[in-house]
């Protein structure tokens, strides 16, 4: 089974950026069917809300960044070195990244996505014959508890005050949503389930695709430089002073915020503890900022992809057709199913709407009149809606950008493998929210 779906993605999964623009053509099209927008309103959706996530893609760009030059330093690699030196055999080198992964992105889902492609890379280094393909889409996998932990952008926004739908249900603690007991039993579920799935996975020896480790190693270096001919302006380029004084600034604010807030993380903080760490292991200025043109270069498919993913989700919101898919799962549902339907529903217009909270915005309206009028639980319902957004990444290319720049590999080579883990996640997950 998995070397049928390997054989169909890489015959037939094109390039993400050619994903998306096929995407942009199937819900212009729908739009037009299923709504009454005319070509020329479904136009200006796309076009107005084509730059409506600029905020958000520079963050996404600055995870992989930043990740990318944290792992470049000589201390991060050893310490992600020394961790995959555990695995001794490709079995365990798959079910340790992919535990790994998975209680990362339950603590934060950018950071997550981040160092389980990093750890899967030093884990290549460490373990021989371990399948390159599998270890990445491992990785990868663990993106898909994002949405049922810590940082998770729904069950957050409904227990802040004053969001937008606290009229109509309001606040919603954390308790009854990520800390609750269907929750936890789909997390851990899928903590101890997704690693043997992925470990089941592994081809025989004749089939595993390795890596060259030469290909593994990053480009940046330290230059020689002989102090005595160094210009005024090269002496600060060149200053462990420069970057110790202003590394510890950050280190100073990240000190605050964490006594401030707790442990609370989001993108932001991330993306300023990978800078500002990456600024102190790199020792120089010059040092970091040639690592830093090395880990740009894989952020080219982030930049020119989220605009398009933005006007999409402004077709699908503008037009209605996300309310329509949504009132579709709605009234074929029950007050038992209604959990499993809003989950499947969500899981579809995830692949259109690329924000977790943007998806909520559009979703919540229906779902939680739906709930409201069918006597189901309402915490459950935006855990439903959140479970089906993380659930679908797994075969949405765009998500793997960061996971694929880093690995230096292409969707086709791992969405095979991934497309197994949404089928066993997606019962492990229904179960879950229709049981417990």
């Amino acid at each position: 089974m998995v070397a049928f779906f390997n054989r169909v993605m890489q015959r037939y999964l094109p390039d993400p950026f050619i994903f998306v623009i096929i995407l942009t053509f199937v819900v212009f099209g729908l739009g037009l069917i299923f709504t009454d927008s005319g070509p020329y309103q479904m136009a200006q959706h796309w076009g107005n809300g084509f730059w409506g996530l600029l905020l958000f893609a520079m963050q996404m760009v600055l995870v992989l960044v930043t990740g990318h030059v944290l792992a470049s330093s000589r201390i991060f690699k050893r310490g992600l070195g020394a961790l995959a030196s555990m695995a001794k055999s490709p079995g365990q080198a798959i079910i340790i990244v992919s535990v790994v992964s998975l209680v990362a992105s339950w603590i934060n889902w950018g950071f997550g996505l981040v160092i389980g492609a990093l750890f899967a890379k030093e884990l290549a280094k460490k373990v021989e014959n371990v399948d390159y393909r599998l270890l990445i889409a491992s990785a990868y996998s663990g993106f898909l508890i994002w949405h049922g932990g810590i940082s998770g952008s729904t069950p957050l926004t409904i227990a802040t005050p004053g969001h937008f739908s606290e009229d109509l249900i309001g606040i919603i603690p954390t308790s009854e949503t990520i800390f609750s007991s269907f929750n936890l039993f789909i997390v851990i579920a899928l903590i101890i389930i997704v690693p043997l799935v992925n470990r089941f996975m592994m081809p025989s020896k004749e089939q595993t695709v390795t890596v060259d480790l030469a290909l593994l190693e990053d480009d940046v270096q330290a230059a020689t430089i002989e102090k005595e001919d160094l210009t005024p302006a090269e002496r600060l380029e060149n200053s462990r002073i420069i970057s110790l004084s202003i590394g510890i600034l950050g280190i100073v604010f990240l000190f605050y915020y964490f006594v401030l807030n707790g442990f609370k993380l989001n993108l932001d903080i991330v993306n300023f503890l990978f800078l500002f760490l990456g600024i102190l292991f790199h020792g120089t200025p010059k040092h970091f900022l040639e690592a830093v043109v090395n880990a740009v270069k894989g952020a080219s498919g982030i930049i020119i992809q989220f605009p398009f993913y933005a006007g999409i989700m402004g077709m699908m919101t503008a037009s209605g057709l996300a309310t329509v898919i949504s009132n579709g799962f709605v009234s074929i549902s029950n007050e038992f199913t209604f959990p499993l339907f809003a989950f499947l529903s969500a899981g579809l217009v995830n692949i259109f709407i690329p924000s977790g909270g943007g998806q909520w915005a559009v979703q919540a309206p229906v779902m939680l009149d739906a709930a409201t009028a069918l006597d189901v639980s309402i915490p459950k319902t935006a855990m439903a809606v959140a479970w089906g957004d993380a659930w679908t990444n797994l075969i949405q290319p765009f998500w793997a950008l960061p996971a694929l720049a880093i690995a230096g590999l292409k969707a086709k080579d791992i969405m095979g493998y991934c497309v197994l883990t949404l089928f066993v996640s997606g019962i492990v997950i229904s179960l879950g929210l229709l049981f417990f």
